[in-house]
């Protein structure tokens, strides 16, 4: 069954963080529930996958100021059907960055996802009021990726800038919670 991997990545995140287990139970149901869990289309929400990178030395993390949101936050994106959110981030921060070379970081244990967040995405509407999008939830899977070689970057369309940033500097740029707890998870990771 084409869910039963994320299902399997999930379970080995819950165990490893069972503070956490809300959230990963949450994303469990809407899997188990909706077979098209990894379509936009899927209501309350989606799958979606986002990548937390890092530089090669692992001393920077890099940030996109999002179009659509206006807020600074890590490359990712919708799964457009694809069951590999892994792949997804993979895809979505090559896209988003320009990085080509990446490698997922691990925990101690092996587990592949850093963190795992549900949020609400609000209603769009064109400039006349009509509706262009309902608010949703996107159901966020997150991996630590690592540059390798080569840090440098290029902005995509879907941002206005992207920059590299020391962790006190990212701490003064932006006081959204899940960035910040993001930013916390990948220093911890990285120090093994």
């Amino acid at each position: 069954m084409h869910r039963e991997p994320l299902r399997q990545l999930l379970q080995a995140y819950r165990s490893a963080n069972p503070s956490e287990a809300p959230v990963a139970d949450r994303i469990l149901r809407l899997v188990d529930e909706h077979a098209d869990c990894f379509e936009r289309t899927c209501r309350p929400g989606h799958l979606t996958g986002s990548a937390w990178v890092v530089s090669c030395d692992g001393q920077r993390h890099l940030l996109l100021l999002h179009r659509k949101l206006g807020k600074w936050l890590q490359p990712g994106g919708h799964a457009d059907g694809d069951a590999d959110l892994r792949s997804v981030a993979f895809r979505e921060a090559e896209e988003e960055t320009g990085l080509q070379s990446l490698r997922v970081v691990t925990d101690a244990a092996g587990v592949e996802v850093l963190d795992i967040d549900v949020h609400v995405i609000p209603a769009r509407y064109d400039a006349e009021g009509n509706l262009i999008d309902d608010a949703h939830e996107h159901h966020d899977i997150r991996f630590l990726l690592q540059a390798v070689g080569d840090d440098a970057v290029s902005l995509s369309d879907e941002s206005h800038a992207l920059a590299w940033y020391t962790p006190n500097d990212l701490r003064k740029l932006t006081q959204e919670e899940s960035v910040l707890r993001l930013l916390e998870k990948a220093e911890e990771r990285l120090k093994r």
